[in-house]
C-alpha cells in the first residue's frame, strides 16, 4: 500500500522546549508494509522524500493515537503517533487513495493484517516517486494520448488537441484541480454534466469541435463562479440556453463561426464580461439586454444583420390584457419573489425571460416589438467593424408594453428624423 502526497512531520515535544515546529511540507511517498526479510515483524509506515529516499520508519500496530480526517475530501489528513510523539500531516493527496490508505493504517493499528492488508515492500523510493507533482500536460497528437496510464491527479493545465476525441475522457473529469482545460480541434459532440464538477476550472477551450449545444445544466453548476474564459468558436451551435447568463464570472467569451440565430436575452447580466466575439454567425439582431454590457473589445463581423425599421412594428399586443399577463407584469415590476415551489416551472421560465419596455415596465406575451439602431461603441471601447462598409452600428430589439409607449417613441423618432 503506497500513497503519494505532501508530508510534514511535526514533533509534539518541540513546543515544550519553546521551539517552533512548523516547517514546510515535502513531496513524499508513504509505504505501509514490513521490512525486507522480516516476515514476522510488525507493520511499519515509511516516509520517503527527495532528501531522504531511504525513508524514515514508524511502527503502526498499537501506535496510532488518532487519525484526523475532517478535511479528507480536500486530500488532507493527519496521522498522530504515540511513539515517537509526532504528527504526520498529509496534504495534496488523491482523495480516493487517501481514504484507502487511512483505512489500511487503521486496520494495521488494530492488528488486522492477516491477508487483509495490501502491504508494500519497504524499499527506498525512486526519484519519480518523490519528484514535484506535474501541473501541466500538453498533448497535440493522437499517438501521444495516454490509453492505459492515468493522468496525474495534480494537473492544473491540460491540453489534448488534435486527438480526434469524440467525447471527454472520464479520467479528465476526475482531475479536480484543473484550472485550464483545452480540448480544441477534436470531434466532441456533447458535454457531460459532470464537467461542471470541476469547481476550480477557469478556462475552457472547446474551439473547433462538433458541438451543437451547450448544456443548461453546466451553466447551473460550479462553473457559475469559477469559469472566466469560454471558447466555443468553430462549432455548430444555433442557440445558447437561458441559463447561460448564470455564468457570472465570464470575462472572455468566443462564439465565432457557429450558426447562432440569437444571443441569450439576458446577456446583459454577464457584468464581468469584457471580451466578446461572435463573428460569422447568423444573427439578425441583438437582444435588448445587450445595452447593459460594458466591454473592452467586441467583434460581430460577418453577421446578416437586418436593416432596422421602427415604422414596421411586430404587434403582439392583446387588449384587454389577460389575467396571466397582468399577474406576470405585477410580479416582475414589484419584484415579488417566486419559484418552482410556488408556480409551475414553465411560468417561472417565462418570468425569467420577461421583456422590458423602454418605460421600465415588464411585458410577457403582450407587447410591440421593433428593431432600432445602436452604435456598438456605446457598449464597447474597441469595436471590430460590423461589415466591409466600415459600420459600427447594429440592430437591437426594442419592446413596448402598450400603444401609449410606442406612440411616444414614434413621435420622438419622427421629430428627430423629420
Amino acid at each position: 500500500m503506497r500513497l503519494q502526497c505532501e508530508v510534514e512531520v511535526l514533533s509534539r515535544l518541540l513546543p515544550t522546549c519553546g521551539l517552533r515546529g512548523r516547517g514546510r511540507a515535502a513531496r513524499a511517498l508513504l509505504s505501509l508494509g514490513r521490512p525486507p526479510g522480516a516476515a514476522g515483524a510488525g507493520i511499519y509506515l515509511m516516509v520517503c522524500t527527495a532528501r531522504d529516499r531511504g525513508g524514515a520508519r514508524y511502527k503502526v500496530q498499537q501506535n496510532v493515537e488518532r487519525l484526523f480526517t475532517r478535511f479528507v475530501e480536500e486530500g488532507k489528513a493527519t496521522v498522530r503517533l504515540r511513539e515517537p510523539a509526532v504528527d504526520l500531516c498529509l496534504s495534496k493527496a488523491n482523495v480516493i487513495n487517501l481514504k484507502t490508505f487511512l483505512s489500511a493504517v487503521r486496520l494495521a493499528h488494530q492488528g488486522n493484517d492477516s491477508g487483509v492488508l495490501p502491504l508494500s515492500p519497504l524499499v527506498p523510493a525512486k526519484n519519480s516517486d518523490v519528484e514535484k507533482p506535474k501541473t501541466k500536460m500538453i498533448i497535440t497528437s493522437r499517438r501521444d494520448y495516454p490509453l492505459t496510464k492515468s493522468f496525474p491527479f495534480s494537473l492544473e493545465h491540460l491540453q489534448t488537441s488534435y486527438c480526434k476525441l469524440a467525447r471527454i475522457d472520464s479520467r479528465v473529469l476526475s482531475l479536480r484541480r484543473l484550472r485550464k482545460l483545452d480540448l480544441s480541434h477534436n470531434h466532441i459532440k456533447q458535454l457531460p454534466a459532470t464537467l461542471g464538477d470541476l469547481a476550480f476550472l477557469q478556462e475552457l477551450d472547446l474551439h473547433d469541435n462538433h458541438l451543437e449545444a451547450f448544456s443548461g445544466a453546466l451553466c447551473s453548476s460550479g462553473l457559475q463562479k469559477s469559469l472566466q474564459l469560454l471558447d466555443l468558436s468553430q462549432n455548430q451551435i444555433q442557440a445558447l440556453p437561458l441559463e447561460f447568463c448564470q455564468l457570472r464570472g465570464l470575462v472572455q467569451l468566443r462564439l465565432d463561426d457557429n450558426a447562432l440565430l440569437r444571443l441569450p436575452c439576458r446577456i446583459g447580466q454577464l457584468s464581468r464580461l469584457r471580451f466578446l466575439s461572435a463573428a460569422r454567425n447568423k444573427l439578425p439582431f441583438l437582444p435588448w439586454d445587450f445595452r447593459n454590457l460594458s466591454l473592452e473589445n467586441l467583434d460581430l463581423f460577418g453577421n446578416p444583420f437586418e436593416q432596422p425599421n421602427p415604422l414596421v412594428p411586430n404587434i403582439q399586443l392583446k387588449i384587454p390584457l389577460t389575467l396571466l399577463e397582468c399577474a406576470a407584469r405585477a410580479t416582475v415590476n414589484h419584484r415579488i419573489p417566486y419559484g418552482c415551489h410556488l408556480l409551475p416551472s414553465h411560468l417561472c421560465k417565462d418570468l425569467e425571460v420577461a421583456k422590458t419596455c423602454r418605460c421600465g415596465s415588464a411585458c410577457l406575451s403582450s407587447f410591440i416589438q421593433i428593431t432600432v439602431t445602436m452604435n456598438l461603441h456605446h457598449v464597447a471601447h474597441t469595436v471590430v467593424l460590423v461589415d466591409n462598409m466600415g459600420g459600427t452600428d447594429a440592430p437591437v430589439l426594442c419592446y413596448f408594453c402598450s400603444l401609449h409607449c410606442y406612440s411616444q417613441f414614434l413621435d420622438r423618432h419622427l421629430q428627430s428624423h423629420g
